[in-house]
């Protein structure tokens, strides 16, 4: 099978997840804040970080797995549009101090969640 429907095939099990998961989270937490956006955000952030430190340091992940992955599922996993979208509500909505808690925490959390998927490869392979 190409790349190219690998990705495509991994960006629809991305996306089912998100779309799931999000759910979930919007039942659970309400929606008042992007809760279910944010989750996906850093926990893709934390899964491509694991992803990519695998596959950069070991021959664990074949190359072409790896962008199906990376790109195809956590690609449709994590949703930088479905940030923007309900940042964009929240100013509109006159909550400016939840806009920029969802850009705080989206920005901050992501970073540290792929630095703790980083970090967790190189603790495992030590």
């Amino acid at each position: 099978m190409s790349r190219f429907l690998l990705v495509c095939l991994g960006g629809a099990v991305g996306t089912g997840a998100r779309y799931l998961l999000s759910g979930w989270i919007l039942a659970v937490a309400g929606t008042r804040f992007p809760w279910g956006t944010l989750l996906v955000n850093v926990l893709g952030s934390f899964l491509l970080g694991v992803v990519a430190e695998i596959g950069v340091t070991t021959a664990a992940i074949p190359p072409t797995l790896r962008v199906a992955i990376a790109t195809g599922a956590l690609g449709g996993f994590t949703t930088y549009s479905t940030f923007n979208y309900e940042t964009l509500q929240s100013m509109q909505a006159g909550a400016f101090g939840a806009a920029v808690a969802n850009i705080l925490a989206t920005v901050a959390g992501c970073l540290l969640a792929g630095l703790a998927g980083v970090a967790l490869v190189r603790w495992l392979m030590a």
